[in-house]
C-alpha cells in the first residue's frame, strides 16, 4: 500500500524544489523531511531526486511520479468539494490531445458537442505531435487523442483506435492564384505552386502518390506539420493547399480562398484514440456521435445533413 503521507511530502518537495522550503510549509525540520523522503525512495526502490546546486531536481522517474501525485491530490480536492457541495458544483474535466496535423476547424466541430452535455464540462486541449500525445494518454493525463491515423503499431501504449469517419480532399487557392490557374482540375495543378502537409501527416504519402498517378508535377514550395500554418500561407497566395472536404465551407469562409476542385481518391481519415476498448466516457461518446451523424462520411455510409 502506498504511503500517502510520504507521497505528500514528496509532492511538496517537488513543487518547492528544496527541502528547507518544503520543511517550512510542512512544519517539519529539514532533517526529518529528508529522512522521510529517503524512506519513501528506499521503499519504492527508485531515486526521485538528484542534487542540482543548492537545490534538488526531479529524476525522470520523479517527474512521472509527480504527474501521478498531482492527479491523486487533485482527485482528493474534487472529492472534498463534491462531499461539501454536492454534484451541482462538480465540473468534469475533459482532456483532449489534438495531433498538430488535424484541421482546427474539424477539431472544433467535433469537440463542441462535449460542451453541450448535461454535466458541466471543462475542456482542456493540448496540441502536439502524435507520439507525445500518446505518451500522455498512456499515463492517463489525457482522456482522448484526436489523430489522422490509428494507434501506430509497435508503440508501447495500451490504447484503442475508434474510427470517426473519412472524406475526400479539396484543393484551395487564394482568389488571384485560382484565377490564374483556371478551372481545369486536376490539370491546373501541373506546374502550380503547392503547399503540402508534412511527413507526420497521414495525408502526405497518399497525396504524393495521387499526383504521381495523375502525372501531375506541381512545384512544392512549402511543407508543413501544422495545418493552420499551411492554410495561412495559402491565404497569402503562396500556393495551392489541400484540406478535408468536410471542412471546405469553413476553410473558404475563414481564409477567403476558392475551391479549385476535389477528389475522392485521396481519403482523409480521423480517429479518436482512447484507453477504452468500448467507449464509455460521456464526452468521448459525444465526440464520436457528432462525427458519425453529420461531419464525416463513414465508410459505406451516406453523410447525414
Amino acid at each position: 500500500m502506498l504511503n500517502f503521507k510520504h507521497l505528500h511530502y514528496f509532492f511538496v518537495v517537488a513543487k518547492t524544489g528544496a527541502v528547507n522550503r518544503a520543511a517550512e510549509k510542512l512544519h517539519l525540520t529539514p532533517q526529518t523531511l529528508s529522512g522521510q523522503i529517503s524512506q519513501f525512495e528506499e521503499r519504492l526502490g527508485v531515486s526521485l531526486f538528484r542534487r542540482a546546486g543548492r537545490g534538488l531536481e526531479l529524476t525522470e522517474i520523479g517527474r512521472l511520479a509527480l504527474s501521478y501525485a498531482e492527479e491523486i491530490f487533485q482527485a482528493g480536492e474534487d472529492l472534498e468539494a463534491f462531499l461539501r457541495g454536492g454534484m451541482h458544483d462538480r465540473v468534469f474535466p475533459f482532456r483532449v490531445g489534438i495531433a498538430n496535423v488535424v484541421p482546427k476547424s474539424i477539431a472544433h466541430q467535433l469537440l463542441m458537442p462535449a460542451l453541450a452535455l448535461p454535466e458541466p464540462v471543462q475542456l482542456v486541449c493540448r496540441e502536439d505531435r502524435l507520439d507525445r500525445l500518446l505518451a500522455e494518454l498512456a499515463i492517463h493525463r489525457l482522456d482522448m487523442v484526436l489523430a489522422d491515423r490509428p494507434l501506430p503499431p509497435g508503440m508501447d501504449v495500451k490504447g484503442y483506435s475508434h474510427p470517426l469517419g473519412e472524406c475526400g480532399v479539396t484543393f484551395f487557392a487564394a482568389p488571384s492564384l485560382a484565377t490564374r490557374l483556371g478551372a481545369d482540375f486536376p490539370g491546373n495543378l501541373d506546374g502550380a505552386p503547392l503547399l503540402i502537409p508534412g511527413e507526420d501527416s497521414a495525408l502526405h504519402t497518399p497525396l504524393m502518390r495521387w499526383l504521381e498517378r495523375g502525372k501531375l508535377r506541381p512545384r512544392i514550395v512549402g511543407e508543413f506539420d501544422d495545418s493552420a500554418l499551411m492554410k495561412a500561407f495559402g491565404q497569402a497566395g503562396v500556393g495551392v493547399f489541400p484540406a478535408t472536404t468536410a471542412s471546405a465551407a469553413s476553410v473558404e469562409k475563414q481564409y477567403g480562398v476558392r475551391r479549385l476542385g476535389e477528389t475522392e481518391e485521396i481519403r482523409e481519415r480521423l480517429f479518436a484514440i482512447s484507453v477504452e476498448r468500448r467507449i464509455t466516457h460521456p464526452a468521448v461518446l459525444a465526440v464520436s456521435e457528432a462525427a458519425r451523424n453529420g461531419l464525416f462520411t463513414m465508410p459505406g455510409r451516406a453523410r447525414l445533413s
